[in-house]
């Protein structure tokens, strides 16, 4: 899957499971703005998410968590901040 690193929108995604139980990622940004699902499976094809659980009611969301990889992502953008 390569050592891409994420464009602005993948981060802000990546970034609001960071302190979020088991790395849940939101369906909706802190606006209430649907994140936009291209963005979502580009953090799952990248291997920085993966799905949680399929929402029976709404079977179209993709209801996300961060995996090990994603955290290192966040992990690698605060040190390089810090820079």
């Amino acid at each position: 899957m390569g050592t891409k690193s994420p464009s602005e929108a993948q981060l802000r995604y990546l970034k609001l499971g960071h302190s979020q139980a088991g790395g849940k990622l939101p369906l909706f940004d802190r606006n209430g703005q649907q994140i936009n699902p291209a963005t979502i499976r580009s953090c799952i094809k990248a291997g920085w998410a993966e799905p949680w659980f399929v929402n029976p009611i709404k079977k179209d969301w993709l209801v996300c968590k961060l995996t090990d990889k994603g955290f290192n992502v966040l992990e690698n953008e605060a040190i390089a901040l810090k820079k």
